[in-house]
């Protein structure tokens, strides 16, 4: 594991990566979703794809990783941009998990595989909104520090400029992102995904020109248990850009 320092809009942040097979060829970086962090992702992918330099990140706010401001979307994707300058790093293949998807997709790599990505904008339900509604009326009221009994689970205990984060980056739409995505994309996702629903996939597979969707038994961390599977879909989707380079 290493700490890469980075400068980013006259802010520190102390980026955690990690490089396995650092002699291989092709690089495929690996992006953990919201709450997560990269040892989960080293954890289900080290021992497949040999052929690549497999570079994992913390992204910040998360795992060994720093935050102290409020990020886009847009940052996160800037800030790997910058740590993919300092170690000399290609985007050849990106992996993006949940939240992780949507920083990928804004890299353009030449191969972009979505694992159960977030991006798809999901109407709130009655329940969610007339929370959101309850928490507003107790603002009015001084009552902010009871925003725990409210916020979603992924936000709970979150310090103050990531809980900002959270609230920039959680109802985004990335359809126009998906849309004019111009590399080869393969879309791997939990049948019974209820995070990030198999019809955000199939909305993905319409979006992307060039893009495939693969389908397993599980739910929004499926992978864990078909990361050989969903490997060999990645070494075959890298394969078919070789044969038309």
């Amino acid at each position: 594991m290493a700490i890469k320092s980075i400068q980013y809009n006259q802010h520190t942040l102390d980026i955690s990566y990690e490089i396995l097979n650092p002699e291989a060829p092709v690089d495929l970086i690996v992006l953990h979703g919201w709450g997560s962090n990269k040892s989960l992702m080293k954890k289900s992918f080290a021992s497949h794809m040999d052929a690549f330099r497999h570079i994992y990140i913390d992204l910040p706010g998360f795992g060994g990783s720093t935050c102290n401001v409020a990020l886009e979307t847009k940052d996160y994707a800037r800030i790997v941009e910058l740590l993919m300058i300092h170690i000399n790093a290609s985007k050849d293949i990106i992996l993006g998990h949940s939240f992780g998807g949507k920083v990928a997709v804004l890299l353009e790599p030449k191969v972009l595989v979505l694992v159960a990505s977030a991006g798809i904008y999901i109407p709130k339900s009655f329940k969610v909104k007339a929370k959101i509604a309850i928490f507003k009326a107790f603002k009015i009221f001084g009552l902010a520090k009871l925003r725990s009994m409210f916020v979603a689970d992924d936000a709970k205990f979150l310090s103050e400029p990531m809980y900002q984060t959270f609230k920039n980056v959680v109802d985004e739409d990335f359809s126009s992102d998906f849309a004019s995505y111009s590399g080869k994309a393969l879309l791997c996702w939990g049948a019974a995904d209820t995070a990030t629903p198999l019809s955000s996939a199939k909305t993905m597979n319409n979006l992307i020109e060039d893009s495939a969707l693969k389908v397993y038994d599980g739910d929004h961390y499926f992978f864990m248990t078909h990361a050989e599977q969903v490997s060999k879909e990645i070494e075959n989707t890298f394969l078919k850009t070789m044969e038309h380079a």
